[in-house]
């Protein structure tokens, strides 16, 4: 593996702007790196290498940038001025933006090359990543796995050592999910911390952040993409530092819930899962922490069917932008089963229901705030279960909502955040005993992202994963 692409983004700037490394050759490298493993990983839609070659040939010595130089990838669900966009989709097949997404535009202001675009799972939907058009992407772990969704391509790509770092977002656990099945750091911030322009004005339910090795990294990143932009209809209130500084304060005596029941009704969890959960618990009470078990308040609620219907007209809603790009309505066979059943269900759904199932997970967020208000930490298992088997969740076949159910028992932990609008954050503390990375999801208080990335920091001193690197 390229040691370069290993080293925190930090380092790599410096070496960029101190002239020990040209930013042509990290990025050669990195495009390198891609092409050698991209057969067996799968993790891009397009890889722009006349592109990021050109952007790296304009950056000197001394760039005041502060990555200036560090090759990135974006999730292929965000504009990218001159790549195209597919959604992971037929549908999309042809569209090529000319402009980009406002974290696209701050990740370039910030200095980072775009070297290209990673998978996801069509729409974004499903946990896994094994869209009908380019194939399943494949866990550098082994190969036989999926490395989560619907940010796997990104997570691939970083765990691989394909790119340094690779934006993704989670709307229900989709940069947490596959962070936690790559041994990654995933954070999902606070609703509204990051724009979602100029495409969206407001998102529920949806978070883009970074997949990073390191909780440092996640926290300069954080810096980069969070704030303000002209027209959001919401946003969080700015943090009283730099998100990377409060990563460095140390927490001091905080008050730590664990929550082990699933916010999923049925949901069973993994021994290894739980026991991780514990484990963790455990290492932040040896840490000073004050520790208790508690019966969450989410219970074993089912809240699924009023998130399927908040979120799928979400999918629908992108449905049907895909068919007015192709100048006519979508087809059944421009998508894969599932988006098609949530097309439809969405259509049949009435106005009412929407907004019935939009306050009904309003009411029960406020509700969970209130519950966990006294607790400033909340630890859970990262996910219910191991990393599934390539083939077992794609969301194609006679039952695709079948699958949609399915998964929700692989991660019945995360999307209760996006619910809540609560910053949470997966680690990769452990590895299991089928030697995959092993995590927990740590969850903050409101707009606490501050907090929750230096309690991060402290576990990530205790129990350093950073040098952990899969086989490939």
């Amino acid at each position: 593996m390229s040691a370069e692409l290993l080293r925190p983004v930090s380092e790599l700037a410096e070496l960029v702007r101190s002239g020990e490394l040209a930013a042509r050759e990290l990025v050669e490298a990195c495009l390198r790196r891609i092409d050698e493993l991209e057969p067996r990983i799968n993790a891009f839609t397009h890889v722009a290498h006349d592109a990021a070659l050109a952007a790296a040939e304009e950056i000197r010595a001394g760039d005041p940038r502060p990555f200036a130089g560090v090759p990135i990838a974006i999730k292929d669900n965000r504009a990218v001025a001159g790549m195209p966009i597919t959604m992971g989709s037929d549908l999309f097949a042809d569209v090529v933006p000319r402009h980009d997404a406002f974290l696209v535009r701050r990740l370039r202001e910030a200095g980072f090359v775009i070297v290209g675009k990673t998978q996801l799972p069509e729409m974004g939907i499903l946990p896994t990543t094994e869209p009908r058009r380019f194939g399943p992407v494949h866990n550098p772990w082994n190969l036989e796995r999926t490395p989560g969704g619907s940010s796997g391509g990104s997570a691939a790509a970083v765990a691989a050592g394909m790119v340094p770092v690779a934006h993704g977002n989670d709307g229900g656990g989709s940069i947490r999910i596959p962070a936690a099945c790559c041994g990654l750091v995933g954070l999902k911030a606070a609703r509204g911390r990051v724009s979602v322009g100029p495409d969206g004005g407001h998102s529920f339910l949806v978070s883009d952040g970074v997949l990073t090795r390191t909780v440092a990294e996640t926290a300069y990143l954080l810096d980069v993409l969070a704030g303000y932009e002209l027209g959001d209809a919401t946003w969080a209130p700015p943090p009283p530092a730099p998100f990377a500084e409060l990563a460095r304060r140390p927490p001091g005596r905080l008050r730590v819930a664990v929550a082990l029941t699933p916010a999923l009704a049925g949901a069973s969890v993994d021994p290894e899962c739980e026991r991780a959960a514990r484990d963790a618990a455990a290492r932040l009470e040896s840490l000073g922490h004050e520790v208790g078990e508690i019966d969450p308040p989410w219970g074993s609620e089912d809240l699924l069917p009023d998130f399927t219907r908040a979120f799928g007209p979400l999918i629908s809603l992108t449905t049907w932008l895909g068919g007015r790009l192709r100048g006519r309505p979508p087809a059944e066979a421009d998508v894969e089963p599932l988006t098609w059943a949530m097309w439809e269900r969405a259509n049949e759904q009435s106005t009412m229901s929407l907004l019935t199932a939009q306050s009904r997970l309003e009411d029960v967020a406020r509700s969970i705030i209130a519950g966990l208000a006294p607790y400033d930490i909340v630890v859970t298992p990262a996910l219910a279960r191991r990393q599934l088997p390539i083939g077992e969740v794609h969301g194609r076949g006679p039952d695709p909502m079948g699958h949609y159910r399915r998964s929700g028992h692989f991660t019945p932990y995360t999307a209760i955040c996006n619910v809540t609008g609560l910053p949470a954050v997966s680690l990769p503390l452990y590895h299991g005993e089928d030697g995959l990375p092993l995590a927990v999801q740590l969850i903050g208080g409101p707009a606490g992202e501050g907090q929750l990335l230096s309690v991060a920091a402290q576990l990530e001193a205790a129990l350093p994963w950073a040098q952990r690197t899969p086989p490939v």
